[in-house]
């Protein structure tokens, strides 16, 4: 039996080195254009940070050895070429037709299956001036040397990054932090990140990459590209002129499915292989996975695409087991996936499972967002940091949509939103992340943890008895003035509200959770009261106490001031 895989990055070597586990006298041969194999291409950004060394340990083994074809062909008994791209799939015949990009020689291959582990190229916007020296992707490991080599050499002064998703954020990040470069983002949607998180926490990010060294500009479209001697000189958008020497384009991707459609293999609008739960594409004997695939989202029941590593090594290791099914009689399945991901800024590190909750409306989910703020471990162990969690939730069935977190230990971030995933795969509601088992000791977490807070603030919501005000709306309308007509009573202790209390008088009361019942002759009975603390708890338990005295009319900010001031502040 010969295997053929045409790619060999990420799924391709999986699925070989998985299907040659298992069938150990079968041939496999791995097909790729580069003369670079098996590497980790999600490390780029941090080796041109520098803060990996080396270019060569994001093709190495755990244990230091380069995965090259030598390796793949003395470790594994795979057969790798190199340089070499697959030029036609003949179906009828089982065979692909390959050139050698050395020597233009052209040959045939026969196989009995196919894997295309086709992955993606980098977006090449119309944009005039695009082909100029100094305009990469940096999707690859020759243009990740290339960057950090014109950087280490002093050849870039200015960097623009254009495009605000996560390699955009990432690229930008290293540079700034560790080079010092001055650097710009240019993301044409009204959000970094968009589609993945909220407003509020996208503004809370983009605070944090201005902390950094780093201006972002949203809403704003790159018009063209200036240069000088064939090399970038500046950005010009509809809005300002940016100089750069160097620039990272990061404007999305597009499956490399050309071959597949041309062999008249099933490929949706969006140029995605479609495949079935064994990640077989409309032919039975090709495979398919990775980056040029759509797979089933597994909150809408839609089709989605994941263009991530880690997807696809797992997706490499279903088509594994499943080649050698005939001899095994075992098949493995792809359900699919409910896109979960994560990203380290500048401070701060961001994660997310499902949808955001703009994506559930856009979906058509009748849902609300809940907004907590919360220690990430207990209160009295040195290291906590505020972390900042939105859930999305449907309303009626109370079933949990997506989970977004920031805060700035990446690691406790990360332990929250794990564990959201097979909440998320099994259509759980948010009773199953209010009675979340969780690790528990104060290096880690609280006694109640964020995550089963996030539940009960939802349930509270839901059942009416927090009724809150999001936090965005809160700012929007006091910086307005559109507050004159509410009485904002602030929760917190006296020297924590004095400074506002003094500032805005008339409008910013302070009396303490625990004296209302003492004070609630001091509320104005005749306007709708907003309730404030330092991130929710105080402000809820008020509103509480206010609906047992008789003040129904009223509502807390979500996030409270903790939110308020990672979004800048009242001014």
């Amino acid at each position: 039996m010969h295997v053929v895989v045409i790619g060999a990055v990420a799924l391709g070597p999986k699925a070989a080195s998985r299907f040659k586990r298992l069938m150990p006298d079968a041939k496999v041969t791995l097909i790729d254009q580069s003369t670079r194999i098996s590497y980790g291409g999600c490390g780029i950004p941090f080796y041109v940070s520098g803060e990996i060394n080396r270019v060569e340990e994001l093709q190495e083994t755990p244990y230091g050895t380069i995965r090259d074809a030598v390796f793949f062909k003395t470790a594994k008994d795979i057969d790798v070429l190199t340089q070499t791209q697959a030029t036609k799939i003949n179906r009828a015949k089982k065979e692909v037709e390959i050139l050698n990009l050395v020597n233009g020689e052209t040959k045939t291959l026969k196989y009995d299956k196919l894997v295309l582990a086709l992955g993606s190229r980098p977006n090449k916007p119309p944009i005039p001036g695009i082909d100029l020296k100094g305009i990469s992707p940096a999707t690859n490991l020759d243009e990740a040397e290339q960057i950090k080599k014109n950087i280490i050499s002093q050849k870039v002064n200015d960097v623009v990054v254009v495009g605000g998703g996560f390699i955009g954020l990432e690229m930008a990040v290293g540079i700034a932090d560790m080079w010092g470069l001055p650097t710009s983002i240019v993301e044409i949607a009204s959000q970094i990140l968009p589609g993945f998180v909220s407003p509020t926490f996208a503004k809370i990010l983009k605070n944090d990459l201005t902390a950094g060294g780093i201006n972002t500009f949203v809403n704003e479209k790159v018009l063209k590209f200036e240069g000088k001697d064939g090399k970038i000189e500046k950005v010009i958008t509809d809005k300002r002129e940016l100089p750069a020497d160097l620039v990272i384009l990061s404007a999305g991707i597009t499956p490399n499915t050309e071959i597949a459609k041309e062999a008249g293999i099933n490929v949706n609008e969006r140029g995605q292989i479609v495949v079935n739960e064994y990640l077989q594409s409309s032919d039975p004997d090709i495979y398919a996975g990775g980056d040029c695939v759509t797979i089933r989202n597994l909150v809408t029941g839609k089709p989605g695409f994941y263009p991530l590593g880690s997807l696809a090594n797992r997706e490499g290791r279903v088509i594994g087991t499943n080649l050698a099914s005939d001899k095994t009689g075992k098949k493995a399945t792809f359900k699919g996936a409910v896109g979960t991901w994560g990203i380290k800024l500048s401070s701060l590190s961001a994660c997310g499972t499902g949808l955001s909750f703009e994506v559930a409306k856009r979906e058509g989910f009748d849902a609300i967002s809940v907004h907590v703020e919360q220690l990430d471990r207990a209160h009295f162990y040195p290291g906590k940091g505020l972390m900042s969690m939105e859930l999305v939730v449907e309303k009626n069935s109370k079933r949990i949509l997506g989970v977004q977190a920031l805060g700035p230990n990446g690691d406790a971030v990360v332990a929250r939103i794990n564990p959201v995933v097979p909440l998320l795969i099994n259509k759980a509601d948010i009773s199953e992340l209010s009675n979340l088992e969780v690790v528990y000791t104060p290096p880690f977490a609280s006694a109640m943890d964020i995550i089963n807070t996030l539940g009960n603030v939802a349930e509270n919501i839901l059942e009416g008895r927090n009724r809150p005000i999001i936090l965005e709306d809160f700012l929007k309308g006091f910086k307005e003035n559109k507050h004159s007509g509410h009485t904002i009573i602030d929760a917190r202790v006296a020297k924590d509200a004095k400074v506002f209390v003094e500032k805005y008088p008339d409008v910013w009361y302070n009396i303490p959770q625990d004296e209302l019942d003492k004070r609630f002759g001091e509320i104005p009975k005749d306007k709708p009261v907003i309730l404030i603390c330092n991130t929710g708890l105080r402000s809820f338990e008020a509103q509480a106490s206010l609906d047992r005295l008789g003040f129904h009319n009223t509502r807390t900010v979500q996030g409270g001031m903790a939110g308020i001031k990672k979004l800048g502040g009242l001014e």
